[in-house]
């Protein structure tokens, strides 16, 4: 429950610098989940974005979706469901048609090594008012030992969304 308190608050106070930015038509239309706010920043070629998801479930029914040191362990916030309100700074990167996401907030998603990912279509509007999805298969991410940052891969964006968010 703190989580999601914290995460509102987080995500009010970036709703606060968004208008502040001039980017009050983006923040405006925040008023559900699993969305992608671009974020002001000083560098022009940063893609610097805030993503908020839902995702987790109730670890009373859950005997186990994530194998740690060869034993199945239930972790909050983790995984298919929609229990938690969390968000996560990312720079995306395309090269190509591959489309990665790397964290710029260390301990954002969680403090632990891994990242269970929930398939998630997020709602977005890029820079010309087009009305996208980023699409993000379901993936375990680990943390990398040098930067202690996570990275999806495998993203995508389409004019529909790829999955149901559940």
């Amino acid at each position: 429950m703190k989580k999601i308190c914290k995460i509102k608050i987080f995500a009010i106070w970036a709703m606060f610098l968004g208008c502040c930015s001039c980017q009050h038509e983006t923040m405006s239309r925040i008023s559900g989940d699993n969305l992608v706010i671009p974020m002001q920043t000083r560098e022009k070629t940063n893609a610097a974005y805030l993503l908020i998801v839902t995702l987790g479930h109730d670890g009373k029914n859950c005997p186990g979706c994530i194998l740690s040191n060869g034993k199945w362990i239930h972790v909050d916030c983790q995984g298919h469901g929609r229990a938690c309100l969390t968000s996560a700074a990312v720079v995306l990167n395309q090269t190509g048609t591959i489309v990665t996401a790397t964290t710029t907030d260390t301990f954002g998603l969680t403090s632990e090594d891994f990242f269970l990912m929930p398939d998630r279509s997020l709602d977005y509007e890029d820079d010309k008012g087009n009305h996208l999805f980023l699409n993000i298969p379901s993936q375990m991410v680990y943390r990398d030992t040098a930067t202690q940052q996570f990275t999806f891969t495998g993203l995508s964006f389409s004019n529909a969304a790829a999955y149901s968010n559940n």
